[in-house]
């Protein structure tokens, strides 16, 4: 297998479409590890290590060895990190704390090359700022009951209904969605990865 043959050590269908949006082909090896983060982490060490951790695991599942790209994304609000939220009252309250408030949206990634399974690989961070309406319980129960902040962090999506809560994004919006792209594109590129087809214009 070619060191240019990628894969992206996620389910995530936001990855997969930034990926894809700009160009490049991959294949998909969900990540199966334990996303809790330790007592006194930060938001930055805790998302690179599980960026690193995801796309270790998955590169101990396969026989051959290519680049393999992995990510992690949470939000912090006064110091405090929020994951997925565990259902959809939890859901409620993430939705509650954040509303009226500035947060920030950390996403930890990692780049492995292709090689023995000892060979080190790139990791870095992006950092974006995210405003929320003052939003009421009703508004807030009514998005929770669209089911897609189940398996978001911070229990909301930017690029979908989640949108109409945000009053402004400061930094990039593809690392609030899940993958900081220019980076990581960076990354591949430094690896030998480089988009197939024709990125979107705009």
């Amino acid at each position: 297998m070619s060191g240019s043959h990628l894969i992206l050590a996620s389910g995530s269908p936001r990855r997969r479409e930034l990926l894809a949006r700009d160009g490049y082909t991959f294949d998909i090896v969900a990540a199966d590890v334990d996303e809790r983060i330790d007592s006194g982490e930060s938001a930055v060490a805790a998302t690179c290590r599980l960026a690193i951790q995801k796309a270790s695991a998955v590169r101990n599942r396969l026989d051959e060895t290519p680049v393999i790209l992995a990510a992690d994304t949470t939000v912090v609000l006064g110091g405090r990190i929020f994951g997925k939220p565990t259902d959809t009252a939890d859901a409620r309250r993430m939705l509650g704390e954040l509303a009226g408030r500035s947060h920030i949206v950390v996403t930890g990634w990692a780049v492995l090359p292709a090689g023995p399974a000892a060979s080190r690989g790139l990791v870095g961070y992006e950092k974006s700022w995210v405003r929320f309406r003052e939003l009421g319980s009703q508004e807030i129960r009514d998005y929770v009951a669209e089911e897609e902040s189940l398996d978001k962090a911070g229990a909301y999506a930017v690029q979908g209904s989640g949108s109409r809560l945000i009053a402004g994004v400061f930094g990039s919006v593809d690392n609030v969605i899940g993958l900081p792209i220019e980076q990581v594109a960076r990354a591949l590129g430094a690896l030998g990865v480089a988009p197939q087809g024709v990125p979107r214009v705009g």
